[in-house]
């Protein structure tokens, strides 16, 4: 082997020592986001909102890939969004930790758990429902998703900085939605509006 090449295969070695941990480090997060919103998926009762608690728990909480303030915008970008929540969600922080692969990951994760669980219940839908402790534990189940809808709506206020001069916002927009049946979409480009006619005063 001639000086030159052994001064390649030397640079060639030495960069595969140093690029397989970055390989190896991003294979595993691509792992993780899967496994992370696949478990999001499958333990989640009632989609969209009851999913929140159980995101924020994993991505926040527990493995700190965003801050909750961070959490709360993209909450607000998803439902703004075209498509389902839960999926804009998963999309958001995959592609924020790693790019369009991550995407992939998270939405694949949160998609797949229930796509299987649907695919199957169709199959039996009709054998299901006509089993008497099957229909009674989804009596059961619907009263429960309403808490888990709840609890997130009260802990996303809390870092909302809703106080006495903003607090009209959110219970104009509730009324809006519940008694004039306003479509929500409206109501956040209205609120993004006004939050900047509002900060451009302020300057």
């Amino acid at each position: 082997m001639s000086p030159i090449q052994y001064d390649v295969a030397k640079e060639w070695s030495q960069t595969l020592v140093v690029s397989t941990p970055l390989l190896q480090k991003r294979q595993s997060m691509y792992k993780t986001l899967f496994q992370t919103f696949f478990k999001i998926g499958a333990f989640t009762l009632g989609g969209g909102y009851a999913m929140i608690p159980i995101i924020e728990s994993e991505v926040v909480d527990k493995h700190k890939w965003i801050e909750k303030s961070e959490f709360l915008d993209l909450i607000a970008i998803a439902q703004s969004c075209p498509g389902v929540f839960a999926i804009n969600i998963s999309t958001f922080i995959g592609y924020k930790l790693r790019g369009r692969w991550g995407a992939l990951c998270s939405t694949l994760g949160t998609a797949l758990p229930s796509f299987l669980i649907i695919l199957l219940i169709a199959l039996f839908f009709h054998q299901f429902m006509n089993v008497g402790w099957i229909a009674a534990m989804f009596r059961g189940i619907r009263p429960a998703v309403v808490a888990l809808i709840a609890v997130p709506t009260f802990n996303l206020a809390k870092n909302a900085d809703i106080n006495m001069a903003n607090c009209w916002i959110p219970i104009l927009s509730a009324l809006l939605i519940w008694g004039l049946h306003v479509n929500p979409i409206w109501i956040i480009i209205a609120a993004g509006v006004g939050g900047y006619a509002y900060g451009k005063v302020l300057k």
